[in-house]
């Protein structure tokens, strides 16, 4: 393994390199992966969501200060939007964080979505169990900020906070119908702003006609000013408690399941849609059916039916 055994003891650069691999979807970085797969399933995952402007990436630095004086060892996957040109992460980790550029218990990696949608890129996953396989206490996993199609954090999150602000008109309603279902823990962020105190009261009435089970996790609602670290301890306890909640109760065991089949059934989605593809492009069947559509002699339904009726699955 080129790279994989460096990782496990801790190389930042193979680890970044490995990465990579797995973000173009090499063979190589895949063969990899299997290698250090064994050796993961111990890091906290916690992902931060929330709209354009909330100030993530400043509350992330923080989060990570406040985890490094508890001796954690934490990673970092910072969601950027896609280059047009490139295909790259367009902020990059460049400039993010840069105070922890020096700290070898911090490492920083910048993914771009590459046109993914639900607010995370396609190697997330990846880059995750990568993480968890170099010794990372923490993995923290910032959202690239599209709003109320950030849903898919909740799939590799252990613990999943939702970061708001004052000021920002009907935000928090907006919220309501798809995001603010899956917060462990919400934050207002630039609670110092006017208003903030209302989208606390806001928030907390939405959550309080939530339907929870008894001795379920009760999300609570905080105010952080991330850029003068207040709220900070505060935050970093609640996020501690909710994975201990998780623990006592059987829910992160279950979490962990459910991330997992959800990861297999992506990979099955993705290697049988390449499968079906490269079986059936360029044939006379494939070439017919892409006739018939764009003269509206059939609706794309139809043309998938009859896609797949070569292929069965096996029971």
């Amino acid at each position: 393994m080129k790279y994989a055994q460096k990782a496990l003891l801790g190389d930042q650069l193979a680890g970044a390199r490995l990465i990579r691999l797995l973000e173009e979807g090499t063979p190589e970085g895949i063969e990899e992966l299997r290698h250090i797969y064994p050796h993961t399933g111990n890091a906290y995952l916690l992902g931060i969501t929330g709209p354009p402007g909330a100030g993530k990436s400043t509350l992330v630095d923080r989060i990570i200060s406040e985890f490094r004086s508890r001796g954690m060892k934490v990673g970092v996957i910072a969601i950027d939007p896609s280059s047009p040109f490139s295909g790259g992460a367009i902020l990059g980790d460049r400039i993010r964080m840069q105070k922890h550029s020096s700290d070898e218990g911090v490492f920083v990696r910048s993914m771009a979505t590459r046109g993914h949608l639900g607010g995370l890129s396609k190697a997330t996953f990846e880059g995750a169990l990568v993480l968890d396989a170099m010794g990372y206490d923490v993995v923290l996993i910032e959202t690239v900020g599209v709003g109320q199609d950030e849903v898919e954090i909740v799939d590799l999150a252990h613990t999943t906070a939702v970061v708001s602000l004052p000021g920002m008109g009907d935000d928090i309603q907006a919220m309501k119908a798809g995001i603010l279902e899956i917060g462990d823990v919400f934050i207002v962020n630039k609670a110092d702003k006017v208003g903030a105190d209302d989208v606390v009261r806001q928030l907390m009435t939405m959550l309080e006609m939530r339907e929870r089970p008894a001795g379920a996790w009760i999300a609570p609602v905080l105010k952080t000013v991330a850029a003068q670290s207040i709220g900070i301890v505060e935050l970093v306890d609640a996020f501690l408690a909710h994975r201990d909640h998780m623990k006592a109760t059987g829910a992160l065991e279950r979490r962990i399941a459910e991330r997992q089949d959800h990861f297999f059934r992506e990979l099955v989605k993705q290697k049988a849609y390449e499968k079906i593809l490269a079986a059936l492009e360029g044939t006379e069947s494939h070439e017919k059916l892409l006739r018939e559509l764009r003269e509206k002699k059939t609706d794309p339904y139809t043309a998938a039916e009859k896609l797949l009726e070569n292929f069965t699955v096996c029971a």
